[in-house]
């Protein structure tokens, strides 16, 4: 992959969230004790791990099939699902902790970093597919999805990826683990 001005932001994009998801690990300040805060947070997990999952039955990123340009599935309607899933998981793992009022900081982390890190893939994708990429880039939005003229039922060749999608993405719960203890060792410390 070619190296452009944002391709360090790409390579370390990972690494890059490491510091605020130790700082709602281990942060404690104004946690809201509200019975719904844990629930809505798994929900809000659940999303974005369902988005990755369909992302990967069309995408194969981590299958070890061919690589195509992908214009399926939720790459109909949005450029980068990958992306706001993890932006999802992220501001699960943020109630999750019950730092309610961080969760407009971890918004607007993912929303600085994913806008850097696309800037890097889009020009290698242009490189890699061409016109064939310039034109899906002219008709599918980059963050705000689209409406797509039908959400057809998934192909058997589709249905085919999805356990192994599903297994290829299960790493995502390893987000959340360390909040549920986290949970667990607040409430052995709370007296009755």
């Amino acid at each position: 992959m070619e190296k452009t001005k944002y391709h360090y932001f790409y390579a370390f994009r990972g690494v890059l969230m490491a510091p605020i998801f130790a700082f709602m690990l281990f942060s404690t300040y104004w946690e809201c004790e509200r019975y719904w805060v844990f629930p809505a947070g798994l929900a809000i997990f659940a999303a974005g791990l369902g988005i990755r999952v369909w992302a990967q039955m069309h995408l194969h990123y981590r299958l070890k099939e061919r690589k195509v340009l992908t214009t399926t599935g939720p790459y109909r309607i949005v450029r980068n699902p990958i992306y706001i899933a993890n932006t999802l998981i992220m501001i699960s793992a943020s109630v999750l902790s019950e730092l309610l009022w961080f969760t407009p900081f971890m918004l607007l982390w993912c929303a600085v970093l994913y806008s850097l890190v696309v800037r890097h893939e889009e020009k290698h994708l242009t490189s890699k597919y061409g016109q064939a990429y310039v034109d899906y880039v002219r008709q599918v939005p980059r963050w705000i999805p689209g409406i797509p003229d039908c959400l057809k039922v998934a192909s058997p060749h589709v249905r085919h990826f999805m356990l192994r999608s599903l297994g290829a993405e299960m790493y995502c719960f390893l987000y959340i683990i360390p909040f549920v203890l986290k949970e667990v060792v607040s409430d052995l410390h709370t007296p009755l």
